[in-house]
């Protein structure tokens, strides 16, 4: 296997926060396969320790009296939170254990499990597929980059922006269902450091870190956590989730018969998909 990528590893992926958890994309019924065998690639990583990934418990909250997803009903630990754990100002939750990666360090590990398994990379930019040379089949895993490789009008971003802080001692996650508001509230501590998030600007691509989206990410989670107050701002990540009407993964044909196996527009769900849409990829490379 041979991969080619602009970036390694790429700003996005990096930026993640990244809870398991399916969040801006469908179709729902195959989300829910992907999601699922993902779910137990990552129990199966974190029993083995795996750099990044862990099974953390914490708890998802909303302000108005919300019901809990139905795929967190079925997670290990699920149960209503009681009255006490909710913070100010919620009148619902739940709790209950889900991975949650490190990406940084996740992404570490990827890249050295490629080099192990024989894999090689190759970073440039391609302004076709043609230009990636000859091959007996090819991957499409280019995120927002699909939409001009292949002329995808459906594609576009969604801005996401992440505070990474020094912990003052936090173990459990914390999240807010805000619905579709573009100011999410999430607290996913990562043994040293904390990300907090977020935001979810529909239709901006840009990578700049936002110094007004990080004051406010940085108030509602305090608001919620009074021991963030204090803590020590390491960086920022900005990223831009690849979101369309539906995931695509499915196979077309280059101008020469190559096989082109897609699988991008995962929104902000790429790590609860990851496992899950590269069995089907695998599957459907092995059935060319």
């Amino acid at each position: 296997m041979h991969v080619i990528a602009d970036e390694l590893p790429g700003s996005t992926s990096l930026a993640a926060g990244a809870m398991w958890g399916p969040y801006l994309v469908e179709p729902k019924d195959k989300v829910d396969r992907w999601s699922r065998h993902s779910l137990e690639v990552f129990r199966s990583l974190a029993g083995e320790s795996t750099p990044g990934v862990r099974l953390t418990s914490g708890i998802e909250a909303s302000r108005t009296a919300e019901s809990p997803p139905d795929w967190a009903t079925t997670l290990p630990g699920f149960r209503p939170a009681d009255p006490a754990e909710l913070p100010a100002g919620f009148s619902s939750g739940y709790r209950f254990t889900a991975p949650l990666i490190d990406m940084p360090m996740y992404l570490d590990y990827l890249q050295r499990r490629l080099r192990e398994a024989g894999g090689t990379t190759e970073q440039r930019r391609l302004s076709s597929f043609a230009d990636a040379g000859p091959a007996s089949a090819m991957v499409n895993c280019t995120g927002l980059g699909a939409g001009a490789l292949i002329c995808d009008p459906g594609l576009r971003p969604i801005r996401g922006q992440h505070v990474i802080v020094a912990n003052p001692g936090l173990t459990d996650f914390f999240s807010e269902d805000t619905g579709l508001s573009p100011d999410l509230l999430c607290i996913y501590p990562h043994g040293d450091t904390v990300v907090l998030g977020g935001t979810a600007i529909d239709g901006k691509g840009s990578l700049e870190a936002d110094e007004k989206a990080a004051t406010g990410i940085v108030a509602r989670c305090t608001e919620v956590e009074p021991r963030l107050a204090d803590a020590e701002i390491l960086d920022h990540r900005v990223g831009a989730r690849p979101t369309r009407d539906a995931v695509r993964v499915e196979v077309s044909r280059q101008p020469d018969g190559t096989p082109l196996v897609h699988n991008y527009g995962h929104g902000g769900a790429g790590v609860t998909l990851s496992w899950g849409c590269a069995f089907e990829v695998q599957q459907l490379v092995v059935g060319l």
